[in-house]
Formats: C-alpha cells, structure tokens, sequence
C-alpha cells in the first residue's frame, strides 16, 4: 500500500494518506464497538429519510411557474337537424282506467287525460262503442298523442262468468275517422300460486292475499268434509293454492278452477289436487288418491258463523225455553244458502214463523230445510246438486235479523246437523288409475313453491 501511496504525484499523497488513515480508525471504532455502529447508521438512515422528506417540501411553487393558454376554433353541434328529428317524431301517451256506472264518453275520456270532440262524438253514436264502453267494472286502455287526442282505445269483457272466449272492443283514430271492431277471443289459463297465514277467518286471510273470493269459496268447499271453518279453524293455520288465471290479452278476467291445494290446521295437514280422466267426472283427491267428497257439506252458508245451536234455548223473540231443532248462521243479507247434498226440491215457499223456506229431499228418509230467506231460487221438483244454491239468507218470517235457519230430518225427526251433516259416501281411491301419480307428484311440487311465496310474503 506504501508502495502505492508513494507511486502517486506529490499532489495527491497527502489526501490518500488521510483517507487511509480514518479508513483505520473506523475499523478500530467497528470492531471494538460494533453495537454503537448499528445505532449510529439507523439513526443516520431516519435523518435521511426526514431529510429527503424536507427536501420535497422545497420543491417549487407550482403558482409561480409560467402558465402557457393555448386557443383553438370549436365546431358548434348541428342542433337544428336534432330538433328537425324531434319534430318528426310522434309522442304517444298510455293511459288506463275503470268504467263507472255514471260514465259518460266526456267522463271517462277526461279521466283519461283526452281531450277530443271527435273521439266524444264517436262514442256517443257508434253501437259497438255504447255497448262496450257502457258497463261498469271494465278495464280501459287508451292511446294518445302529444295533443291529446285519442289514437287507440282497448277494452275486453266476458259475456258469462263461465265463458271460455272473451270479447274484445278496439277503436281506432284512421285519415278517415274513427273505426270500431269487436272480435271474439279464447281466454288463455295461466298458473297463479298463492297462500295466506290465517289471523281471523279463511276470508279475511284470503283477502289480505288478495286471492279472489271464488278461488276462497273453493277452498272452503274442497276442505269441508275435513274442517269446520266455523268452529275449528284456528288462528295461525295456513294455506297453499294453486289456481287459474283466466287471461285475456295478458289481462286477467275471471278465475278458473283450484288446481291443487293445501290446508295446515293445527298440527294436521289436508292435501286435495283436481283429478279428471278423460271422459270422466273430475272431483278433488287427497294426494294418495281418496275421495275428500262426502255426501253433505259440513255447512249450507260459507263465512258466516254459528249464532245458534241445536237444542233447548231462551226464544229470542217469546223469551221462553223451546227446542231450537235446527242450527242458526249469521250471514249478511242476500248470502247464498247452498244445499248441502244432491236431491230434489221438495217444498218452495213461505210457511208462517219461518218465512220463506226451500226443502230438499236427499233419499227417501233424509231432508234438510232452509228458512227465512230473502229470496227462492229454486221450484218443486227441480234437480239439484250439492253446493247449487236454493236461495238467499234473509229475516223473512219470525226473525231478528238475517241468518239461515238449517235443519236436519230423517224420517221426519229433527237431528243435529252438525253431526249428521259429516256422513261419508263410502270410500273411494283413484289411486291406481292411470295418471294420477302423475298429477299428484305435480301438485305436490305446485304446492311446496306457493307455500315458499306465502313464507316469503309473511316475511
């Protein structure tokens, strides 16, 4: 290393030879206290950071730097073609309503937001139009342009509330005028599935659900051979149907037939699914093929209650004990009292306290008696069948109010309704018949997705 240092100009000696000689001091200084290096060179190596930190923060001030504006020509939008495409296009407004009774063409356009002089003048004198447009209760679709005035107006009806085709009104705004065609239609069935927690009563369960009362009566109808509605159904029961929707242009117009139901009263479940085989009556079966038909229903009035029993009672009207030989059900006024079985009509007319009266001869000892109704819909020796109704509940007679009296005789004697009114017509298993197994398993999957969505509507 001498050899070196002294090979150097004279120059550059002396600062070789200090820096060799703090090179070995920083040695002695390493190997003697090498724990104190380690600090020194952290703390060396934080500062620098601190360091490069402030060094940053001195960097120049971006206000002060020159600022350069440059300028360029910019092409307007071609607006007027924008406007010239909007003004050739036609905006046209949808609107729907419900006719009313006291609808007149000016009424029900105004409710539509139309105004039109000529599509008024139109309705007024066109038959189709007044006979289409003149019922209450029809859903209304109508078309209008941006001024207002009637392009297009759509209504649909049934002409029964059995119908399979629809009727179908549309009409049209033409250079010529207006224009008017009725057309027939078949209505389309689509699935509904539905269900409700029961709080009150199967009605007002329903209702909440917002499950048309003929699919409600239905279900009544199918599960009363099983469940008293009026004593034994308890609050917290529930119900999975599954139903037709009988469709007119996607527009729903009537309900058809209950396809598939479930009943969970308590800790019991009742199962009924529609069977039909081809050229054969259709009835509801349990899902392991047996009849839930028995020979009378377990009441002749749907959703009412039972305001008196059979036996010994305080006369409302004598305020004495008598025999009270029949069942009373409250129901409103005009509610259909059905019978309870097949037969004929055996007497239709008025007899003294009981006011108006219909009995139905079911075989040759059995007959049941309707009273005090408002209205007979039925006359002597008229065939009917279990569930048709005989008339209507009233107070004709000696009542206070309106309720159906409802009585059950066997050779003439007078016996309690309530447990003669479950008699089953025997036992009955389509269970082997070709297809059933089929349909069952198919309600079965029907009725576990309606009760997901009654779950899932209770949530």
């Amino acid at each position: 290393m001498e050899e070196f240092v002294y090979s150097l100009p004279m120059k550059f000696r002396v600062p070789v030879l200090n820096v060799l000689r703090v090179l070995g001091e920083i040695e002695i200084f390493l190997t003697t206290y090498p724990r104190h290096f380690t600090a020194a060179l952290g703390f060396v190596l934080l500062g620098g950071g601190g360091g490069a930190y402030a060094v940053a923060n001195l960097g120049p001030d971006a206000a002060l730097l020159p600022v350069q504006i440059v300028s360029m020509p910019v092409e307007p939008l071609q607006l007027q073609a924008q406007a010239t495409s909007l003004e050739l296009h036609t905006m046209q407004l949808f609107r729907s309503e419900i006719t009313r009774s006291s609808d007149t063409p000016e009424s029900l356009l105004r409710r539509l937001a139309i105004t039109d002089p000529k599509a008024v003048s139109f309705l007024r004198k066109n038959a189709l139009a007044k006979d289409g447009l003149g019922r209450a209760g029809r859903n209304i679709s109508a078309l209008a342009n941006e001024r207002q005035e009637l392009l297009s107006l759509t209504t649909r009806w049934l002409r029964s509330e059995n119908d399979s085709v629809f009727q179908r009104l549309t009409i049209k705004r033409t250079p010529e005028g207006f224009t008017a065609l009725q057309e027939t239609a078949p209505l389309v069935a689509n699935l509904q599935y539905s269900g409700a927690v029961v709080e009150t009563s199967l009605f007002a369960a329903a209702d909440e659900a917002r499950i048309p009362d003929s699919v409600t009566g239905q279900l009544s109808d199918i599960f009363s051979s099983q469940i008293d509605f009026h004593r034994s159904l308890r609050k917290g029961s529930r119900f999975s149907v599954v139903y037709e929707a009988l469709e007119a242009d996607g527009e729903p117009l009537r309900t058809g037939k209950v396809l598939s139901a479930e009943m969970v009263n308590g800790a019991t479940s009742y199962q009924a699914v529609w069977f039909q085989e081809a050229g054969q009556k259709g009835d509801y079966y349990s899902l392991d093929g047996k009849t839930l038909r028995n020979s009378f229903l377990a009441a002749p009035v749907r959703f009412s209650r039972m305001s008196s029993g059979f036996g010994m009672r305080l006369h409302p009207l004598f305020q004495t004990n008598r025999a009270h030989l029949g069942v009373d059900y409250a129901a409103a006024t005009g509610t259909p009292a059905l019978s309870v079985a097949d037969g004929v009509v055996e007497f239709a007319g008025a007899q003294s306290g009981y006011g108006n009266v219909v009995i139905v001869k079911h075989s040759p000892s059995q007959s049941t008696f309707y009273a005090h109704l408002s209205r007979i819909l039925v006359s002597k020796g008229k065939n009917i069948k279990q569930g048709d109704a005989v008339g209507s509940v009233g107070s004709t007679g000696w009542a206070t109010g309106p309720h159906l009296h409802f009585e059950f005789r066997i050779n003439g004697v007078h016996v309690d309704p309530l447990t003669l009114a479950r008699q089953n017509a025997g036992p009955s298993s389509v269970a082997t018949r070709p297809g059933f197994n089929k349909m069952a398993a198919l309600a079965r999957t029907q009725l576990a997705f309606a009760g997901q969505l009654r779950e899932s509507n209770v949530q």
